[in-house]
């Protein structure tokens, strides 16, 4: 017979196996419930060859097209002025009159010099025709007629050099030089700088290691370049707006910057309205040639895992995702230029990727999220 005092704890057991008994029930639908839950809906584009014009953007600095420094050929003082401070000046336009009194003495002297010597030697020429004097005699006279003619040109050309002309076309600097200042033959300090700035050059900088990829990439056939080694350069000036002409490339140097790994490239520029000024920092978009097979993805489609490697989730045809890894070579506008890991017609999500897990199903869509644009310039990664 059972004691009532080991009744309460009949009852405790009891109760104890019945909630373990509805638990173990109540845990049976969680899996069913879990498959029943629906595929997530994702944007997906697909990739498409197509051809691509490629360009760089590089660093520029504007250079002159022409420089000349206008410096005194004679000693004298300075008379007058005879331009506009930050003008135009053409070419041959007298710039300074230096005090030529000096110099047309001497003009004067080598004239008369000149007139005697030229007298002298005509009247020689008839002498030694009749033997009146001798051969050597009239052959002195040439020699002095030919020495005055001499000292009478270059009495002409300091008599010349007092008015200080232009040697160039183009925009003059401020006078460094005054009325009543004295100027002599040599000096180091110019007087003016006379700039030409049409047209006007950009020199360009571009790493080594970016000619090399070109070239081995026109090399390979993945680029064709032009036939007429004719390179087109746009500019992007400093305040970001377009610069409405366009230039050509002109020069390559041909020895590598030891310091900085990097090769000088010059274009000529049109700059009829001067808005090209030297020494301004531009932007160069440089075309390299067309690639003519190139696939392009959206930038918001790639990822990049933990080591730095940039990943897309690809969809396959029974509608799972899963992660590739892929090469990428450069931006072109708002996408990727992809060099190795996608192929035309493969689908990348761009649109509801941190629901996605490898291999899970998933409801495709074409993605709202991408407009592809390829018109602006190309970085290297």
């Amino acid at each position: 017979m059972i004691s009532n005092k080991h009744l309460p704890d009949s009852r405790l057991l009891a109760l104890l196996l019945t909630s373990i008994f509805v638990l173990s029930g109540c845990s049976d639908p969680a899996p069913q419930q879990q498959n029943q839950r629906p595929a997530p809906q994702v944007g997906v584009y697909e990739v498409e060859e197509q051809p691509l014009a490629l360009s760089s953007a590089l660093p520029g600095r504007t250079r002159a097209w022409r420089t000349a420094e206008v410096r005194p050929q004679v000693n004298g003082i300075i008379e007058e002025r005879l331009f506009v401070e930050g003008s135009v000046v053409d070419e041959g336009s007298v710039l300074y009159q230096i005090d030529d009194a000096p110099y047309r003495a001497a003009l004067a002297r080598a004239n008369a010099s000149l007139t005697n010597a030229r007298n002298l030697a005509k009247r020689y020429e008839n002498l030694v025709g009749t033997r009146s004097i001798s051969q050597q005699q009239y052959d002195d006279a040439l020699a002095a007629l030919r020495s005055a003619e001499a000292e009478y040109e270059a009495a002409s050309i300091n008599m010349n050099y007092t008015r200080v002309k232009a040697p160039i076309t183009g925009k003059i600097s401020r006078s460094r030089v005054s009325e009543g200042a004295l100027v002599t033959s040599g000096q180091q300090q110019e007087m003016a700088t006379i700039t030409q700035l049409d047209p006007i050059y950009v020199d360009i900088v571009q790493p080594v290691t970016r000619l090399l990829d070109l070239q081995s990439a026109i090399e390979a056939g993945l680029i064709e370049a032009d036939e007429n080694d004719v390179v087109e350069v746009s500019l992007v000036l400093e305040n970001g707006q377009d610069y409405p002409h366009t230039g050509l490339l002109k020069f390559s140097e041909v020895v590598v910057d030891e310091g900085t790994g990097s090769v000088t490239l010059r274009a000529e520029f049109p700059n009829p309205d001067g808005k090209l000024l030297p020494g301004m920092f531009v932007r160069a978009l440089v075309e390299e040639g067309t690639r003519p097979n190139a696939i392009l993805v959206p930038q918001q489609a790639v990822s990049r895992d933990t080591r730095g490697v940039p990943t897309v989730w690809v969809l396959a045809e029974d509608n799972t995702v899963s992660v590739r890894q892929i090469e990428t070579e450069r931006t072109v506008g708002n996408a990727w230029l992809v060099q190795k890991g996608l192929q035309a017609g493969e689908q990348v999500v761009t649109e509801g990727v941190q629901r996605l897990a490898p291999g899970i199903p998933v409801q495709p869509a074409p993605a709202a999220n991408v407009d592809l644009k390829t018109e602006f310039a190309t970085q290297a990664e």
